[in-house]
């Protein structure tokens, strides 16, 4: 059956009815390519071993397929409290890590209420920070991509912000938070800071011991990158229970399925794989940064993460990101259309090979191979 649009007279258009904050927001997309190097996502380059795999599914297998996964997972609660030492009532599973970004996001933000966060950082929070109705405040990072906390919370503080977004080390430039930056906003201003931490596990501190000694701190993790589940999507939010009970009316029932559920808990009991793949990880990105800087043409900035940002001195980096894929089969992430980042593409950080074949695709792009 065709299309048929909307007859005048008949009612204002669907569209119109969508609040204009949010239809002014460019939303969060990628478009669907793949490579033989898909080096794009930050993804981690290695799944978890055959035997955990094996035993997630017979696992899951065994349960009750027809049967709800529990309306609170107890047990994996109980486990990740184990890890992290923090109260299980004070933990929230969610569907990856952005949902738990929009629950906190959507309990917190009324229309018309601040939300501050670097610039550039992970796009979600704006489009999030839409959707609540909220206004988003950017706070550009200084010129080497460190943050300037004496900006950021002079603009918390002149807007009243509800909310203060940092990302650490933070996506797409590896920066992490200078010593004390959690403190001084939490004392300084009235905000809830939400610490996104999906990749601490790769370098920089954490905001744990914060999160003990204030009731206006929520840190979020991921499984996806340290521990490889992507695919499967867990996130945890961790926060002070009261707290944690108010985001939680934000998640929708049952939020994380069965077999997910079951991943994350077998993770937990076999988390020296965790150590193993961030180590692996590590080392891969400490050998390749002096590599990759040393070639002429670019800058690579210093992360703390799982990949780097890159800037081009001259090379336009649309060409080099589609000579890389079109002539090399590496992908990676433009990311040269955000404001501050106009000569910049970013790299997950891969395998060894992964690496070693950037390193020779973008000497032979710029000239020296």
């Amino acid at each position: 059956m065709a299309f048929e649009a909307p007859r005048p007279g008949v009612g204002p258009h669907a569209l119109d009815l969508i609040k204009p904050s949010v239809r002014a927001q460019p939303g969060y997309t990628l478009a669907a390519l793949d490579a033989g190097r898909k080096l794009n996502q930050n993804e981690s380059p290695y799944d978890l071993p055959d035997a955990l795999k094996r035993e997630i599914v017979e696992r899951v297998a065994r349960a009750p397929w027809p049967r709800y996964p529990e309306f609170v997972p107890a047990r994996l609660l109980e486990r990740l409290a184990e890890w992290f030492r923090w109260p299980a009532d004070g933990i929230l599973a969610g569907n990856g890590s952005n949902e738990l970004i929009q629950a906190t996001l959507a309990v917190t933000v009324e229309p018309g209420d601040a939300v501050v966060a670097p610039a550039p950082t992970f796009s979600l929070y704006r489009v999030l920070t839409a959707v609540s109705g909220g206004r988003y405040l950017a706070v550009p990072l200084d010129d080497a991509f460190q943050y300037d906390m004496d900006r950021l919370i002079g603009v918390a503080v002149r807007e009243r912000a509800k909310v203060v977004v940092l990302n650490s080390p933070n996506n797409p430039t590896g920066t992490v938070l200078p010593a004390g930056a959690v403190e001084r906003v939490l004392a300084e201003t009235g905000a809830l800071v939400l610490c996104d931490e999906a990749y601490v596990d790769f370098g920089g501190p954490d905001a744990m011991d914060v999160l003990a000694a204030s009731d206006r701190v929520v840190v979020l993790r991921t499984f996806s990158k340290a521990l490889g589940m992507a695919g499967l999507r867990f996130g945890v939010g961790l926060a002070h229970p009261g707290v944690a009970r108010e985001i939680a009316k934000a998640k929708l029932p049952y939020n994380v399925n069965l077999f997910t559920l079951t991943a994350a808990e077998v993770a937990l009991e076999h988390m020296d794989v965790r150590q193993d793949l961030v180590s692996r990880i590590i080392a891969t990105r400490d050998r390749a940064f002096p590599r990759l800087s040393a070639l002429k043409g670019l800058t690579v900035y210093p992360s703390a993460a799982n990949f780097f940002l890159v800037r081009f001195h001259s090379a336009a980096p649309g060409e080099v990101y589609r000579r890389l894929l079109q002539d090399h089969d590496i992908l990676v992430r433009d990311v040269s259309a955000v404001p501050g980042l106009e000569q910049c593409l970013r790299i997950s950080v891969g395998t060894d090979g992964d690496m070693v074949a950037v390193e020779r695709a973008l000497a032979e792009i710029l000239g020296e191979g």
